[in-house]
């Protein structure tokens, strides 16, 4: 159970690990939709599972919640997950010293992602598509 931060929790207590969205790595995103690193680190649509395997593969201790990003127009299960990783140990130093700060984090997952198999065994007709809201508005005639 995650309860409210307070400065007296460990860096090893789940509430003080990193947190990483999806959208933080994703480069169809602007940077008003979420996206937190220049598209040259980024990734196209990334899903939770891939960000949890690729910290899982380098060693992190990493924990997934079933969180939609605020900014995150779809409500589809495919944009749903928030992980959680652990960059510090209890004294404050970095559990991996390449990953001293959550940029460093976020870096290397984009790096990384499209190196997963199933990334390179992805036809690209089945590419996950993102699929944007269109937002016309219709003109209403005022009453009078």
């Amino acid at each position: 159970m995650i309860t409210s931060w307070n400065p007296e929790k460990k860096h090893s207590d789940v509430e003080r690990w990193i947190c990483i969205y999806p959208a933080y790595i994703n480069s169809k995103k602007t940077l008003a939709e979420g996206r937190k690193l220049p598209k040259s680190s980024c990734v196209e649509n990334p899903t939770h599972q891939e960000i949890r395997d690729v910290l899982l593969a380098v060693g992190l201790r990493v924990g997934v919640e079933n969180k939609l990003y605020p900014r995150e127009r779809s409500k589809e299960l495919l944009y749903r997950g928030r992980i959680r990783v652990q960059i510090k140990n209890d004294d404050g130093t970095p559990v991996k010293s390449e990953f001293g700060t959550r940029e460093s984090v976020m870096k290397y997952i984009g790096e990384s992602i499209p190196k997963l198999k199933t990334r390179q065994n992805r036809p690209a007709d089945q590419q996950p598509q993102s699929t944007q809201a269109s937002n016309k508005s219709k003109g209403k005639k005022g009453r009078r």
